[in-house]
């Protein structure tokens, strides 16, 4: 059986060997929020949780990751397509966001990040009272500190 040599496959195979030496890879994430949090799925798969490392400086959430792997003595490779090394995503969290409350999990393969969103940043509902009328002008009450307007 002859084997066909593709010349473009073999410089994407060089190309991504390459690549992967010059520092740590991302890892695909999903983010969405789920009413009150945000929720981030990344796919880390074979990583020993132990290696995991999420910080928050400020606004930013950093997330570390480290993949060793591991062979015996007299092995002889005859794939290896999965990489040993360090996964990183960094993420502005912007305003609005309790980050004494981040947790994670991690799950056959999948980091999960929750970051709730902060009570501050949260909607809520103004109430307005009318005053009762004393006279030919009616006097509006407005609650959250502000002052009451005469209409």
């Amino acid at each position: 059986m002859a084997m066909n040599f593709d010349p473009f496959r073999e410089l994407d195979r060089v190309a991504g060997a390459l690549l992967d030496r010059q520092g740590p890879r991302l890892m695909p994430m999903d983010l969405y929020r789920d009413g009150d949090v945000y929720v981030l799925n990344a796919d880390l798969p074979g990583i020993d949780p132990g290696s995991v490392d999420i910080d928050v400086d400020g606004q930013l959430l950093t997330i570390r990751a480290e993949r060793t792997l591991t062979s015996g003595d007299g092995v002889k490779w005859l794939a290896r397509e999965r990489q040993a090394g360090s996964f990183l995503r960094q993420l502005n969290l912007g305003q609005g966001i309790d980050t004494d409350r981040i947790s994670a999990s991690y799950t056959n393969g999948v980091l999960s990040v929750t970051i709730p969103v902060s009570e501050k940043a949260k909607p809520r509902k103004i109430e307005v009272t009318a005053a009762p009328s004393n006279s030919a002008s009616d006097t509006v009450a407005i609650s959250e500190g502000e002052h009451a307007q005469s209409a």
